[in-house]
């Protein structure tokens, strides 16, 4: 498509025994990406699934789906990788100049991914992040370990942010020239904007309304994630001193 805004945006899922989410998940993700081609923001998009070795039928499912779509592309792991495993994944499969990660619950509007297109272009950013404007949907206590873990990160690494974690990154994939992601577990958000700041990246926010995850579970409060962020924000602080700005 001649003239658009970005040659193509990739969107990625990670998922780990999501069956009750994918196809519902797939379709709100061709239909934002049609939309963004008609208003030409896009030229053109792909779907990325990556299926962190689920033991559901995540994968049949996805399978289907890709066969069935020539923009719907399947990264099987064999093994569990973990949330920043299946990230690396997607992040490696994009082959667009642009690249949203979230996740397959929609824990959002899809349709925001159309302002956060506009604020990426308007501001001439880098990263775009959402954060929740309300999420006391998912309880008390996980909103106290939100706004600890928040903390945390502005401590440790001078990074601002509202909902570091929150499943949205719309990132130009010039980033990755540098941005070399490690983390094997839920940091990987965290790690993701604190590099791209660090290499001089212009990273924003926006906020966006919350939908809670109605089904299935989410682990990402258990005391060994917990622990895991803990080692590898220790592994963080270490490594970014030696980076230095490239913007």
């Amino acid at each position: 498509m001649e003239n658009a805004t970005f040659q193509k945006l990739s969107v990625f899922f990670p998922m780990w025994n999501e069956q009750d989410y994918i196809e519902r998940a797939i379709e709100a993700a061709r239909e934002e990406c049609e939309d963004l081609m008609a208003s030409r923001d896009i030229a053109d998009y792909e779907i990325i699934i990556v299926d962190d070795a689920s033991t559901d039928d995540t994968a049949v499912i996805a399978a289907r789906i890709a066969a069935n779509d020539h923009r719907v592309i399947l990264v099987q792991h064999p093994e569990n990788r973990k949330l920043g495993g299946a990230m690396k994944s997607g992040f490696s499969a994009a082959t667009g100049d642009v690249v949203l990660y979230t996740d397959a619950d929609l824990p959002f509007d899809m349709h925001d991914v159309h302002k956060a297109m506009r604020l990426l272009r308007y501001y001439d950013a880098d990263v775009v992040s959402a954060y929740r404007f309300d999420r006391t949907g998912e309880g008390y206590v996980r909103t106290v370990y939100s706004f600890f873990y928040n903390m945390m990160v502005r401590v440790l690494f001078g990074v601002r942010m509202r909902d570091i974690n929150f499943a949205f990154k719309l990132c130009r994939s010039r980033i990755f020239d540098h941005v070399s992601l490690k983390s094997e577990g839920s940091f990987i958000d965290a790690e993701l904007v604190v590099k791209a700041q660090k290499y001089g990246y212009s990273v924003i926010q926006f906020g966006v309304d919350y939908f809670p995850r109605t089904r299935g579970v989410s682990t990402l409060s258990s005391p060994s994630v917990i622990f895991k962020i803990l080692r590898e924000a220790r592994t963080l602080r270490r490594e970014i001193r030696q980076i230095a700005k490239v913007r």
